[in-house]
């Protein structure tokens, strides 16, 4: 049987020579951290199938510290992940399935896509929040079908950026008792020894959170680790953290315990000297088969599983409507007939024909669709009375449970738990700030774009037209740098058809998120046909056409849209033939087949963009040759309607810029 040392060294060996191999990488995190991770997962802790790693009721595994990623990949190929030593051998090259940093989709076993640090605890949050929601909404007595625990690995860097204060801090509040966080607390970040910018009392401000603390563990003692683990788990009212005192770099003779092994290969002679002193006899990505065998946890993987199918098998013989659900929400499907009541919801709003502010048509869209999805979850940012973020019958979230989310003043924290608990499955969370806020958030809404999530993001308050505030709550370049997220879908509805549409579009998703951009002013209702409705959809669909061949089309979103179609009525009186095409989002518009987009946008025909944002990322639709009315320069605070014309939001400056480019 293989000694721990030897397990533990497994993994130190396999990522010192894939660093090695791929000249790039950061060996220090996995060779420090190697024997947390044989107490947690060697101990049989962690429960998990390598056999079917997306298996419902398993333990969620996030390395918040995600530059430590051979940590990770060197344990799922140990274990018996589809994970081969040709794939660690590829570490960090070309199309690899062993990313620099982890990937989810890319590798199987990999929960979330870490690397920004503090965003892996995060996400871990929402995942820790989704298991005891679920478990409150599905479990009987007698039939603990939703059961799993959450644990991750973070270090010093998580700790400093100011997300982990965000959502550890709501960790504790919810009471989530089935986290539990190991900190590599070794002392060094790329800089160097961290004295001089973290003193920070770590485990006074964790439990000033509402945390359990378990101090002055030895990272390198599995029995100590172990220990630790056991009274986490006993602890069920709160989240833990488990301190780890380590050496970053651990075996290293001469590069351990220095920034020096952080994020860099060691070099061959400093591994030749590194096997030598840890007595690893191995050549490069050799694992013994004894070490193999004793790592392989297919067995114990198979077993759980099976044992839990049994379970859920009685719990679907008394509860079938309770099973079936819960397959269809962890499945991520749409309730059946959910066609049918988007059409209706459709309906019903085109029928009522309302002139209100689009965040109002969003809360509208919200309750039309929430009876129907139970799956819901939604939240502010400290801002519900603003957002209309929230619908008749929610129940606000506490620690014993709810499906609406307040999550103070965190936009950062708040979407990234927001991708936690997508991933995480079963719920479909949305949340809400005010768009300027956005930029609080950005890094998240990126890391929900990348890894394919479906989180709908909620901003209100997209432009001047907030008014008084003024400029520090007035987004100028927001909504066009949303859209140049890759696989972000961006809707910037002109009324309550097109806000219920956006909602709808947006449920729809399965890979990619969506920002929806609502105003705080009321919109003008736009009455159409049922082709243009229809059309919706497709992003972008002429809204008002004029008789005969145009000589110009009007582009527009949200509440410039109605500006567009007065300036085309003005200008029709003056014998200007001009189309008005409503784009509300143009992330989708771009996907539509090229015979469409020509259909809407004739080739040869001027073109002038309108809205209430930076002009620059309406080129690509109007061209060079074509006009642009936006907003280049930052806001003032007055009420709605006087800047809208001080800002040139007019119809009288749209028929000048019209006939100035028709000469």
């Amino acid at each position: 049987m293989a000694s721990r040392t030897d397990l533990a060294n497994a993994i130190r060996a396999l990522a010192m020579d894939a660093v090695q191999k791929a000249n790039s990488g950061h060996p220090g995190m996995p060779m420090g951290m190697a024997e947390i991770a044989l107490a947690l997962w060697g101990n049989n802790h962690y429960h998990h199938n390598p056999a079917n790693p997306h298996w419902a009721n398993r333990d969620r595994f996030v390395i918040s510290n995600g530059h430590g990623s051979m940590l990770h990949y060197a344990l799922l190929h140990l274990t018996g992940y589809d994970l081969s030593i040709e794939d660690i051998k590829q570490f960090r090259q070309f199309h690899s399935r062993t990313p620099g940093h982890p990937e989810v989709g890319y590798t199987a076993g990999v929960e979330t896509t870490t690397g920004p640090l503090g965003q892996g605890i995060s996400n871990a949050v929402g995942m820790a929040l989704a298991e005891k929601l679920l478990a409150k909404e599905f479990n009987r007595p007698g039939h603990d079908i939703v059961n799993h625990n959450t644990w991750v690995f973070l270090g010093d860097g998580c700790l400093m950026e100011g997300i982990s204060h965000e959502a550890c801090a709501l960790a504790g509040t919810w009471g989530l008792g089935k986290l539990t966080a190991f900190w590599d607390d070794n002392g060094i970040s790329i800089d160097g020894h961290v004295e001089g910018w973290f003193t920070d009392d770590t485990p006074k401000r964790f439990e000033a959170y509402g945390w359990h603390v378990i101090r002055d563990v030895d990272g390198h003692d599995v029995d100590a680790v172990n220990a630790a683990i056991e009274v986490a788990k006993a602890v069920t009212t709160k989240p833990s953290l488990i301190c780890c005192k380590t050496v970053i770099g651990k075996g290293s003779p001469n590069k351990a315990g220095s920034h020096d092994s952080h994020g860099a290969p060691l070099g061959v002679d400093e591994i030749a000297a590194t096997r030598a002193a840890i007595g690893w006899n191995y050549p490069p990505f050799e694992i013994p088969s004894d070490i193999y065998a004793e790592w392989n946890k297919k067995a114990m993987g198979a077993a759980l599983e099976v044992s839990w199918n049994q379970k859920f098998a009685a719990y679907a013989d008394e509860f079938p409507e309770f099973a079936a659900e819960f397959k269809r929400r962890m499945a991520g499907e749409l309730p059946t007939n959910f066609a049918d009541t988007v059409a209706k919801a459709i309906a019903e709003t085109d029928a009522k024909a309302e002139t209100i502010a689009t965040r109002k048509a969003s809360q509208n869209a919200i309750n039309l669709l929430a009876p129907h999805l139970p799956e819901f979850l939604g939240g502010s940012a400290d801002l519900t009375g603003s957002n209309l973020t929230n619908w008749k019958g929610c129940v606000s979230l506490t620690k014993d449970g709810g499906n609406y989310i307040s999550y103070g003043v965190r936009e950062f924290g708040m979407v990234a738990i927001m991708n936690g608990i997508t991933l995480h499955g079963g719920l479909r969370p949305f949340g809400g700030t005010f768009l300027v806020f956005s930029d609080y958030a950005r890094n998240a809404l990126r890391m929900a774009a990348l890894m394919k999530t479906n989180s709908i993001f909620v901003f209100t308050h997209d432009s001047i037209g907030l008014g008084e505030d003024g400029p520090t709550h007035q987004p100028v370049e927001h909504v066009s740098t949303l859209r140049y997220i890759p696989n972000m879908n961006v809707w910037r509805p002109a009324d309550t058809v097109e806000s219920m549409v956006a909602w709808s579009h947006a449920v729809e998703q399965s890979e990619t998120p969506s920002s929806l951009i609502f105003t705080r002013q009321n919109l003008q209702f736009q009455v159409r046909n049922a082709e243009q409705i229809a059309a919706i959809r497709k992003g972008g669909y002429v809204l008002r056409d004029c008789a005969g061949t145009p000589q110009l089309v009007l582009i527009a979103t949200g509440s410039e849209v109605d500006l567009a179609v007065k300036a085309a009525e003005q200008l029709a009186a003056e014998g200007v033939l001009a189309r008005v095409v409503s784009m509300p989002c143009t992330n989708v518009f771009d996907k539509q087949s090229a015979e469409y987009k020509a259909e809407v946008l004739p080739q040869g025909v001027k073109r002038i963009a309108i809205e209430a944002g930076h002009p620059d990322f309406w080129y690509k639709y109007v061209g060079l040759d074509g006009a642009v009315i936006g907003i280049n320069r930052f806001g003032e605070s007055a009420p709605a309607g006087l800047l809208f014309k001080y800002f040139g939001f007019t119809v009288e400056n749209v028929v000048a810029k019209a006939k100035d480019l028709l000469v």
